[in-house]
């Protein structure tokens, strides 16, 4: 499918910030911490205490809306505190979104390797959903002059798109956001439905019938694959990695949700030692395509991350710099954020494309709106 348009506008130098806000609680029986022990102590994976300490003197810090610059002030029960992280340069990565299909409920984007699709971590506004609410408020300004233009006094406001689905920021491919709350729930429901049938059901080739939404992908995988069509049920689950809030996603099953996909063998290079794949994902589970091809031997292509097994690399702290963003970021660059020394799932280098796409329209129902690039 060829694009039908193009959105997006190129990124500005700085970003504009963050706020982190949330609300001091203090049992009567505790010591009152004061606000650099209190930041250096629950928010060390964020900065150092000299790191605190630089933003607190910098006035960086409110307390019930005052700027507090003293570190050793001392925090009373039931303060609001905010912490104004400081602009800074996110790392460079595309901004162009071809545009597949489009409608008044959903549009349907190609997106590039390199673009995270929701703001984390470094990147707070170069994504995908940055792009698409810049978008919508150009859209919004050629309404308003569009009614402005017949003298009108209605004020039109579009509901700002948003995807329905997630993508890592290494894969590229087909996004299906929703342009209104109606698709968005739908599309969600569909979404959601489809990870209830059986891999045993898909087996036997009954399971497509119960699948409203269903996305194919295509990868490069290490070594040959000698079966022409493998079915992974593989538990995923959480294990506590450096740099990961929550814990890394990984192959394990201790704790593992059902995760289930159909590897499909397109071609086999003997010669490089690797092999394209098709692959349809049954679950949705974060970087499921990555954890299962690793799991059954054959990590992708370039992947800084998952090893054979579906679990990290043994060596956290070894980075290949020619596929990772740079570690050596200074912290003053970036409001004071470290990057963590580890490699990260949102590491790119890996060939992971989202190539097809096929669901039920949720308003008109019809079916078989594929979407393919």
């Amino acid at each position: 499918m060829d694009h039908i348009g193009w959105i997006g506008k190129p990124w500005p130098e700085f970003n504009e910030g963050i706020q982190y806000i949330n609300a001091f609680e203090c049992s009567p029986s505790s010591a009152v911490p004061s606000l650099l022990d209190y930041y250096s102590a629950k928010y060390k994976e964020s900065a150092s205490e000299k790191g605190w300490l630089q933003r607190i003197q910098n006035g960086q810090i409110r307390v019930d809306g005052n700027v507090i610059t003293d570190p050793g002030f001392l925090l009373r029960d039931g303060v609001t505190l905010v912490y104004q992280r400081l602009p800074w340069r996110e790392p460079e990565v595309p901004y162009r979104l071809g545009v597949l299909y489009e409608d008044d409920h959903l549009v349907a984007i190609n997106k590039p390797s390199g673009l995270q699709v929701l703001p984390g971590g470094l990147f707070q506004q170069r994504t995908v959903l940055k792009q698409l609410e810049w978008d919508n408020e150009e859209k919004e300004k050629h309404l308003q002059a569009c009614l402005a233009s017949v003298s009108s006094s209605d004020e039109t406001r579009l509901w700002k798109p948003a995807p329905v689905h997630r993508l890592g920021r290494g894969t590229s491919g087909i996004l299906l956001c929703a342009k209104s709350p109606a698709a968005k729930s739908k599309l969600a429901a569909d979404l959601a439905a489809g990870t209830s049938v059986s891999i045993d059901r898909m087996k036997k080739g009954d399971g497509e019938i119960d699948r409203k939404i269903t996305k194919t992908y295509r990868a490069l995988a290490s070594g040959i694959i000698m079966e022409d069509e493998v079915f992974a049920d593989i538990p995923i689950g959480k294990v506590k990695y450096s740099g990961v809030a929550g814990g890394l996603n990984m192959a394990t099953e201790i704790g593992g949700k059902p995760s289930q996909s159909k590897v499909t063998v397109l071609w086999r290079d003997i010669v490089e030692n690797q092999t394209l794949v098709e692959v349809q994902i049954y679950t949705g589970r974060p970087h499921q395509i990555r954890i299962h091809l690793a799991a059954l031997g054959h990590p992708l292509v370039g992947d800084p991350l998952y090893v054979a097994g579906g679990r990290p690399r043994e060596d956290l702290n070894t980075v290949n710099a020619e596929n990772c963003e740079d570690k050596s970021m200074d912290p003053a660059d970036d409001g004071g954020y470290q990057r963590p020394k580890s490699v990260l799932p949102g590491d790119c280098g890996y060939l992971l494309h989202a190539w097809r796409l096929s669901f039920f329209h949720p308003v008109t129902s019809q079916f078989g709106m594929p979407c393919r690039r």
